[in-house]
């Protein structure tokens, strides 16, 4: 699949009841503040203004759309896990992400990205948990490839299956930077939209 254009729908503070999306399936994505998410959807759309970066952690307050190809949606969800959040926001934030794959009728996937340079954190655990309660197939990405030595690409990597419990060979290393690894996404959100019309599994 090749991505001819992008462009943004709308924000939105929470999803309004009856939510009925697009018309078309939708990929979430999700991951700790400062994981890199906005840089992630601007490297897949080759349009580096797309969503809104921030050297800020916690920027992303709001539930953010993208239509791509205009035949799918990406809905950037809220960072999770910033410390210096005040607890009423967190709350407002898992509460956003909450509603949203509550309402959503559409959602075929779900991107989880991590920092390919630390360990998952407990929150990143636990989002995960919370993730395979809805039957729906995820995608793990580590994010920041490029910041890290070829040399402990693997060591990572295994760092980072090990603790959430995946197979090394299920995690999709990338770098928003230099572009690597944007084709493998790109391929698995095909196959997830392909197979969510043929019912088939991944």
């Amino acid at each position: 699949m090749i991505i001819k254009n992008a462009r943004f729908l709308k924000s939105e503070s929470g999803v309004t009841k009856n939510y009925s999306g697009f018309g078309v399936p939708e990929i979430a994505i999700v991951g700790r503040s400062n994981v890199g998410k906005s840089s992630f959807i601007n490297c897949l759309a080759n349009n580096h203004k797309l969503a809104k970066t921030s050297s800020t952690p916690g920027r992303t307050r709001l539930v953010n759309y993208f239509m791509f190809n205009e035949n799918f949606v990406i809905v950037d969800l809220p960072g999770y896990g910033y410390a210096k959040a005040s607890k009423e926001e967190q709350k407002t934030w898992e509460n956003m992400i909450t509603s949203y794959f509550a309402e959503t009728d559409n959602l075929v996937g779900i991107i989880m990205l991590v920092d390919i340079r630390h360990t998952p954190t407990e929150n990143d655990k636990q989002m995960l948990e919370y993730l395979y309660t809805y039957n729906i197939p995820i995608v793990v990405c580590a994010t920041k490839q490029d910041k890290i030595k070829k040399s402990e690409m693997s060591a990572r990597t295994m760092d980072i299956a090990g603790t959430l419990k995946l197979a090394k060979e299920s995690i999709i290393l990338t770098s928003s930077e230099t572009r690597y690894g944007k084709d493998k996404v790109i391929d698995k959100i095909y196959q997830l939209i392909e197979n969510s019309k043929g019912g088939q599994n991944l």
